[in-house]
């Protein structure tokens, strides 16, 4: 059961990342005057549009808010999962059921503490 959560969450990362890529402009050069060329017309692409605060400000949050909604719902999935699994279980497979709960924990440890870390580095980084 948990490798088939864990498959179908890499298939939307990696759905997600082409879904990036197809729309986004990628720059590619075979040549040293290309790169040159292609690097001035970035420059000038920049001065034309320039970088909006809020509109920066505002993917971020939205970005922040999609991804932590996505962990929270996998986490609560899983936790629930396993906690049935727990309930239902006799004692030589919650032993088991024990052990997948130590990965469990240290990875929403790991999850929800990287989203603190970027809540962290916005709000430090917002300052300046």
């Amino acid at each position: 059961m948990a490798k088939k959560i864990i498959i179908s969450v890499i298939i939307v990362i990696i759905s997600s990342i082409n879904f990036n890529l197809a729309y986004h402009k990628s720059y590619s050069a075979d040549t040293v005057d290309s790169v040159i060329n292609g690097a001035q017309k970035f420059i000038k692409s920049g001065k034309d549009k320039p970088i909006k605060e809020n509109e920066l400000k505002n993917l971020s949050k939205f970005i922040y808010n999609l991804l932590l909604a996505i962990a929270i719902i996998i986490a609560v999935i899983v936790g629930m999962i396993l906690g049935i699994q727990f309930m239902t279980s006799s004692i030589e497979e919650k032993a088991k059921i024990k052990e997948t709960l130590v990965p469990y924990v240290v990875s929403c440890v790991v999850v929800f503490g990287a989203f603190g870390i970027w809540r962290l580095a916005v709000s430090i980084l917002s300052k300046w």
